[in-house]
C-alpha cells in the first residue's frame, strides 16, 4: 500500500468547506500532524479553524494502533464537539475509511460520523466526512489535505 497519511508520520495542511444541516458551507481551514510511537500506536492530532465565521475552532485527538501488515485498527477519539468517541478503520488500497460512535449514556442523542481520505497521490489527499444524529446527517466536511 503506498498511503503517506497515518501510515508515515507527517504534517498536513487541510483546506475546505464544512456544511451544517440547513445552512450554506463555511470555510474550514486546519492542520494535521501524525505521529508515531513505540508498539505500532499512532496519534492523529487535528484543529479545525474558520476564518470567515465566528465559529468555534475544532480540535480532535485520535490514538490508535495498528499492527504491521494490518489495515483493520481501532482508535479512540477526543472530539471538542462530540466528547469521547470510539472507532475503526480501514485501510484500503486507495482511501482511508473510518467510522465512529460517540460514547454517550443519551440514547435520543446517539451520534456516529464517518472519513472517507481517498489517495490522490503522496502528498495530497481528499477527505469527506459527516457527523449523524440518529439517522439522519447533521453535518459534512469536504477537504483537501496537502503534506507540508
Amino acid at each position: 500500500m503506498a498511503h503517506t497519511f497515518l501510515l508515515e508520520e507527517g504534517r498536513w495542511i487541510l483546506q475546505g468547506n464544512w456544511l451544517e444541516k440547513n445552512d450554506l458551507p463555511v470555510a474550514v481551514k486546519g492542520r494535521t500532524i501524525i505521529a508515531w510511537g513505540q508498539q505500532n500506536w499512532f496519534t492523529w492530532v487535528t484543529k479545525l479553524e474558520f476564518p470567515q465565521s465566528d465559529r468555534a475552532a475544532i480540535s480532535l485527538q485520535y490514538r490508535g494502533r495498528l499492527e504491521s501488515g494490518e489495515r483493520q485498527y481501532n482508535f479512540v477519539l477526543q472530539h471538542s464537539l462530540l466528547g469521547r468517541v470510539e472507532g475503526e478503520g480501514w485501510i484500503a488500497p486507495e482511501s482511508i475509511v473510518q467510522r465512529y460512535m460517540v460514547i454517550s449514556d443519551d440514547e435520543r442523542q446517539r451520534q456516529s460520523g464517518f472519513e472517507t481520505l481517498y489517495r490522490l497521490d503522496d502528498n495530497t489527499y481528499h477527505l469527506s466526512s459527516g457527523i449523524l444524529t440518529g439517522h439522519s446527517l447533521t453535518t459534512i466536511m469536504e477537504a483537501s489535505l496537502e503534506r507540508i
